[in-house]
């Protein structure tokens, strides 16, 4: 069964930077992952929808950017739902080093 999970990045760079730099950066977060991820992105205003494919199994989510957060909401099928907070950690972990203040 699918489970969706979601992480939410605090930052201080406005909302126009940070989708700047989501937009430059966004398949180094997916490269961050540990393993091979085919990514696919469209962006709708200030929201990027992407997909993904990994290990046979496909995923989808949002990442929303506004303000001062980013809002990460990504959909995990079966296989990859028991390593949700592996993969959500590193998600947030790569994300945050996006967004940090320079």
């Amino acid at each position: 069964m699918a489970k969706p999970v979601t992480v939410t990045i605090s930052h201080e760079l406005g909302r126009a930077e940070a989708a700047q730099r989501i937009r430059n950066g966004f398949d180094k977060v997916g490269d961050g992952l540990g393993f091979a991820v085919k990514l696919n992105q469209r962006w709708e205003d200030d929201t990027l929808h992407f997909g993904a494919r990994t290990m046979g199994q496909a995923i989808d989510g949002t990442v929303v950017v506004e303000d001062e957060q980013v809002t990460i909401t990504v959909v995990l099928p079966g296989l990859l739902a028991g390593m949700a907070d592996k993969i959500m950690g590193s998600i947030r972990k790569q994300s945050t080093i996006l967004l940090e203040k320079k």
